[in-house]
């Protein structure tokens, strides 16, 4: 059935807004109006029809690219509280609609609430939007309809979401400032060569004589960044569709991601982080009674680099002639040292989970740690790097100065 959402005034002549079930915009306000309520405006919290001519696959993948994951996370959260309260999985969604802001998210709540009530189960809805809720979501939430313990799965899930949404934000806290720095120094060195060093350098011109090449290079420098704007622009957009096309190719992206598991700094980054998401998320999969070698499948999706999922794949394969996952993961030499040490311990401890969710707190600690570390030095760089071109601008200006004072000697 349908959903609505309404404007209306009650009785009393207090404006509210609410969403109601109805077969259709009139049944909706004849239910209105038989509540004494008077409906100014009514709209459908998504198309039936668009959906059933557009494909449901078509539209889960235009609807979902657009779920923020910090959405995603309080859904999760208050789908847990309301299914522990007592509410069924049905009546749960449908009270989350409207306290959804997003639009792109209403729509497909309210799609999976109907495949709900046609019969589908809530892990096969969520199944359409691969986009929103990744394989491991899915999979858990299957788990959790199986054991009768959906609620508590749930829960789980909100932690990993907002431990990932936190280690997200930090990220991004944490290298804020040099980016501003960076962007706002090549503001000023742009308009240092685009205005100020030509109109410094025109005095040059009549002087009849070589100019030093510091100088040359500045002037042809600045002519470049005063008439050829438009260039460097088509040059750094070529640059940036040219990457986003590499890395959609298998073996561009490939390429790509064993550059950046190479590059000093950002490759011990990316490999920590990577660490952090395969500890988590595999423990917690392990923890809902996800079988390994399924949970393996699933994790190599979500750690975000092609060699070090390729790796994880290797190892299942490994793990499924009968070695362990420890000593599988151990002949890539690309996971950490004390990483396969934890789950080797874990192995022969039978307490594989936790030892993979004490692995996930230390490597984001650790992440978190890094990324301020990195942030830190980015910054006096930055500057040094910024000092030297204006050094290099100005030493240009002054070199023809000092010729010229000899002449004059």
């Amino acid at each position: 059935m349908p959903i609505y959402e309404y404007s209306a005034l009650n009785a009393k002549g207090k404006a509210v807004t609410d969403i109601i079930n109805a077969e259709s915009v009139n049944a909706a306000r004849q239910k209105l109006r038989s509540a004494n309520i008077y409906p100014t405006a009514i709209r459908e919290v998504y198309d039936r029809e668009a959906k059933k001519s557009a494909g449901l696959s078509v539209l889960s993948k235009f609807v979902s690219a657009k779920v923020k994951q910090t959405e995603l996370a309080m859904m999760t959260r208050q789908l847990a509280t309301l299914i522990s309260a007592g509410f069924p999985l049905v009546s749960a969604i449908y009270t989350l609609v409207p306290q959804t802001t997003s639009r792109i998210f209403k729509q497909t709540l309210s799609q999976i609430k109907d495949a709900i009530e046609e019969g589908s189960s809530f892990a096969d809805a969520l199944s359409a939007y691969p986009d929103t809720f990744s394989d491991m979501y899915v999979n858990m939430v299957r788990s959790g309809e199986s054991s009768g313990t959906l609620e508590l799965v749930l829960e789980r899930l909100a932690d990993i979401l907002e431990k990932q949404q936190k280690l997200t934000n930090s990220i991004r806290s944490a290298l804020t400032y040099p980016i501003l720095m960076l962007c706002l120094g090549i503001l000023v060195l742009y308009f240092l060569l685009a205005y100020v060093v030509p109109r410094i350098t025109a005095i040059f011109s009549d002087m009849g004589q070589t100019l030093p090449a510091p100088t040359r290079f500045l002037i042809a420098v600045s002519e470049l960044f005063k008439s050829g704007w438009w260039l460097i622009l088509i040059v750094a957009f070529g640059i940036y569709f040219g990457m986003n096309r590499l890395k959609k190719s298998e073996k561009g992206r490939l390429w790509y991601d064993k550059t950046k598991l190479s590059l000093p700094g950002i490759g011990i980054l990316t490999t920590k982080l990577a660490v952090a998401r395969f500890a988590r998320t595999l423990g917690t999969l392990l923890e809902n009674g996800v079988s390994l070698l399924q949970a393996l499948r699933i994790v190599k999706n979500i750690v975000g680099n092609r060699v070090i999922a390729d790796t994880i794949e290797t190892a299942a394969g490994e793990v499924e002639k009968g070695s362990g996952l420890g000593k599988s993961l151990d002949a890539s030499k690309i996971f950490p040292h004390i990483s396969i040490q934890m789950i080797q311990v874990g192995e022969q401890s039978g307490a594989l989970e936790t030892m993979l969710s004490k692995m996930a707190d230390i490597y984001e600690n650790d992440v978190e740690s890094t990324v301020v570390g990195l942030s830190a030095l980015l910054e006096p760089v930055i500057i040094l790097f910024m000092g030297a071109i204006v050094m290099f601008i100005v030493l240009s200006i002054m070199l023809p100065i000092f010729e010229m004072n000899q002449l004059i000697k």
